[in-house]
């Protein structure tokens, strides 16, 4: 009779949190909502300030069925916004329109063949509409796009009138983009190719001073040889998806968070964002890895993680915990031994050398085509 009782007690148990599940409409007494669907949720993803700076979340490649893409300018607002985003740019491609004619077909009208017809500017600034409910800053753009190994892509940035960029010569495209007082992105630089060494044309644009800064993560392609390019040329660096369906199938379907460039920035405004790109205040970051400059990437580990001492030792060693405060993860190795994961918000205990410093290579960070940040705290 008590395991009966018991039984009973238990089910009983069950079925009152079955219950809190749900609760009676507001409006409908006779009808139960569920309490786990409570509209969009945004996830929250946690970086330091840097030297003073606020790290902003931005993807600075994106498009919409205004070009190739699949989706409207305004879930491409809300779905950065579900993703922890601060920042995007709309770059729908000038040349490259798949969805025109079923547009013209829908409105019931005649597709106009000359471009000049057609506004370049309409997805930007749908975006741009919706962008303040959500907290994030659209930056004007477009993309270039031509013969990927001959030519490049190419993502203008900060652009003022995308109608004004077009050109059959794209060098001519170019330059018509930096006229406006745009910042100009090679995208993708070793998509298509069979090594990193660049095209004649993209010689001839880097040497004419026309390109501002480099991709060297895009989607799930990460080009290592890219961050030297950059330091070479002066690039800001950059990660973006390129995406083109939904996120939420190509990055948190797998677990990640999309590909993200952090920039900082003194606030979220157009003046600042494009002042940070033009000093190079960025890190590229993809399916957990992070890479820049080499300085930069330092301090932004040094105010990700803070050390303090547990114990010292009479042997000049302390045993100290490392504690790392953002949502990133970092893969630490101390000498030759095996990579350690410092999870998000997660606390190590480590013991220094006889000299009470504690020194071990980022790994998951990239300061060249093969070289990490060598740390020592």
């Amino acid at each position: 009779m008590r395991r009966i009782i018991t039984i009973l007690a238990g089910l009983s148990v069950c079925a009152g949190l079955s219950a809190q599940t749900h609760y009676v409409d507001s409006d409908n007494k006779d009808m139960l909502r569920p309490f786990t669907v409570t509209g969009a949720e945004r996830t929250e993803i946690v970086l330091p300030q840097v030297n003073g700076y606020n790290v902003y979340k931005a993807d600075l490649h994106i498009h919409t069925f205004y070009s190739d893409g699949q989706v409207s300018p305004q879930f491409r607002v809300s779905e950065a916004w579900r993703d922890g985003l601060d920042v995007i740019a709309i770059t729908d491609h000038i040349e490259y329109r798949v969805h025109d004619a079923y547009m013209a077909e829908y409105l019931d009208v005649k597709r106009h063949e000359d471009d000049k017809k057609v506004d370049f500017n309409v997805s930007m600034r749908i975006a741009q509409k919706d962008a303040p409910a959500y907290g994030i800053t659209v930056i004007p753009g477009t993309e270039i796009t031509r013969d990927a190994v001959t030519v490049g892509h190419y993502n203008v940035l900060f652009s003022t009138d995308n109608n004004l960029i077009y050109d059959d010569d794209p060098l001519v495209a170019i330059r018509n983009a930096k006229a406006q007082g745009a910042l100009v992105m090679h995208n993708h630089p070793g998509w298509r190719h069979t090594d990193m060494v660049p095209s004649a044309f993209e010689q001839k644009v880097y040497a004419e001073g026309l390109i501002d800064g480099i991709e060297i993560m895009n989607t799930d392609e990460f080009y290592p040889q890219a961050i030297d390019r950059a330091l070479q040329h002066g690039f800001f660096m950059s990660s973006n998806t390129d995406v083109h369906g939904a996120t939420a199938d190509e990055y948190l379907a797998r677990g990640y968070y999309r590909n993200m460039t952090f920039i900082l920035a003194e606030d979220n405004t157009l003046e600042a964002l494009r002042e940070a790109l033009e000093q190079r205040r960025t890190l590229a970051y993809s399916y957990g890895m992070i890479a820049g400059e080499e300085g930069l990437l330092k301090d932004f580990f040094n105010a990700s993680v803070t050390c303090r001492v547990l114990q010292a030792n009479e042997d000049g060693t302390k045993r100290v915990a490392l504690t790392n405060n953002t949502s990133l993860s970092y893969y630490l190795r101390f000498g030759d031994d095996n990579p350690i994961l410092l999870a998000p918000f997660t606390t190590l205990r480590f013991t220094t050398g006889k000299d009470g410093n504690l020194e071990f290579v980022v790994e998951n960070m990239w300061m060249s085509g093969n070289g990490h940040p060598q740390m020592k705290i």
